[in-house]
């Protein structure tokens, strides 16, 4: 297998040197649905030279990253693009994904159902998992125009990848360190926090029961590793800085929604249609989407922390206030490894030709309004909440998927009734 994956990277780096070289490049970075007021490359390069000036990159309204990350490009600008190409192989932590799958068999092959060998994954499938996931990654057009266009939303996702790579390796002290970084860069991790803790309480045999004292002990020590970990980066920030201007300026900044440009997000539009004394009340019903769904799934996904983490990454790039498509593109990376259930996916190709004719659509639609003017903005935002639509299904789907694999692992394929006829499962 080691084979194809340098060739597959080989593929991927050579795409990518190509396209910086190209006209195609600008074009690109200067997509919406590409670059957000968050990371937006031109937005870092702003901010770097009223660094060098020796004013606050904060003191206008125009950058919004961290300080770590304007302090990485400070000393790496000449070197920008080689740091975006390094940051796009971060999805090689799929490697630890394999052997969590096989440990997780084996412990669980006594609880399965006589008759369900054939909804279990091969080794020899199991094997080329890494490779799938890596095209899936590296040759995904979302990852490469984010990639091209220098978005740091690339940086974020190899953030959240080594967070996962650190959680699956049953590391807690990288795992918070990674969360906290996470965390740090862009907020909404934040709710992978209850999915790694899942993973490794059941990594560490520790029973999830509110009464085990094991149980709170780790939960404390997760914890504060966290806290500790995410406390010490905002205070280097601070003492980069010498000032807690970043603070309004970044998380103010995700939280409060200011900046309306359009994006493939859900925000834009609708507030930028709302009165002004409206917009409070519906920016904390739209942010509060993002950390709702936690508690519930936790509950129903708390013996499978790893799909857990698959369906929130999928929730935070839907829901964040200011999403592209480099958050998407991360959790599309995750596919492959839920390949076992493409049986159970009962939309899988509409909902897959919808993305794909939405992601055509966006350009058109952009100039067509901008450009052409024989457009609006209900146009684009139509397409919008199409593609969104089509993702929310897609998760859905995936989730279905899912609960009905597992419900046949426990009580077998054939489903009788008790006077021995064929029976039906429906899911609600």
């Amino acid at each position: 297998m080691a084979a194809p994956l340098v060739l597959v990277v080989l593929v991927a780096v050579t795409v990518r040197a190509v396209l910086y070289r190209s006209s195609l490049a600008a074009f690109i970075s200067e997509r919406v649905e590409v670059a957000s007021p968050l990371n937006a490359w031109k937005r870092v390069v702003e901010g770097l030279a009223l660094l060098d000036l020796g004013v606050s990159p904060y003191s206008g309204a125009i950058f919004h990253e961290t300080p770590l990350i304007i302090y990485l490009f400070h000393f790496l600008i000449e070197y920008a693009e080689f740091v975006f190409m390094v940051s796009a192989l971060g999805n090689l932590w799929s490697f630890s994904l394999v052997q969590f799958k096989k440990q997780k068999f084996l412990i669980e092959l006594d609880k399965y159902a006589p008759d369900v060998a054939e909804l279990i994954q091969t080794p020899m499938e199991m094997h080329y998992i890494p490779l799938k996931v890596a095209l899936f990654y590296l040759l995904n057009p979302y990852t490469v125009m984010s990639c091209v266009a220098k978005s740091t939303c690339a940086i974020n996702n190899t953030v959240i990848a080594f967070f996962i790579l650190a959680t699956i390796k049953g590391s807690a002290f990288l795992s918070a360190v990674f969360l906290a970084l996470a965390t740090y860069q862009s907020l909404y991790p934040l709710t992978l926090f209850a999915p790694a803790l899942l993973y490794l309480l059941q990594r560490q045999f520790i029973p999830i029961k509110l009464k085990s004292k094991s149980f709170w002990l780790y939960t404390m020590q997760y914890t504060a590793l966290y806290l500790c970990s995410l406390v010490v980066i905002i205070c280097l920030s601070f003492f980069l800085l010498n000032s807690w201007d970043f603070i309004p300026s970044v998380y103010g900044f995700i939280l409060s929604v200011p900046d309306l440009t359009p994006n493939i997000g859900l925000f834009w539009y609708f507030f930028a249609e709302m009165f002004e004394h409206f917009s409070l009340f519906f920016i904390c019903v739209f942010q509060i989407n993002v950390f709702f769904y936690t508690i519930p799934l936790a509950i129903k996904l708390k013996e499978h922390p790893v799909f857990f983490m698959f369906v929130q990454i999928a929730i935070i790039s839907i829901f964040k206030s200011y999403p592209t498509v480099g958050d998407i593109a991360l959790y599309m990376a995750f596919l492959p490894v839920w390949s076992h259930l493409y049986r159970f996916l009962r939309n899988i190709f509409i909902l897959s030709c919808v993305l794909v004719v939405c992601s055509l659509l966006f350009p058109v639609l952009w100039h067509l309004w901008i450009y052409a003017g024989s457009a609006n903005s209900n146009f684009y935002y139509a397409i919008t909440l199409t593609f969104n639509i089509g993702q929310i299904l897609l998760i859905s789907d995936y989730f279905y998927a899912f609960l009905r694999r597992e419900y046949y692992l426990t009580h077998g394929l054939h489903l009788t009734r008790q006077d021995g006829t064929e029976a039906m499962l429906v899911l609600k």
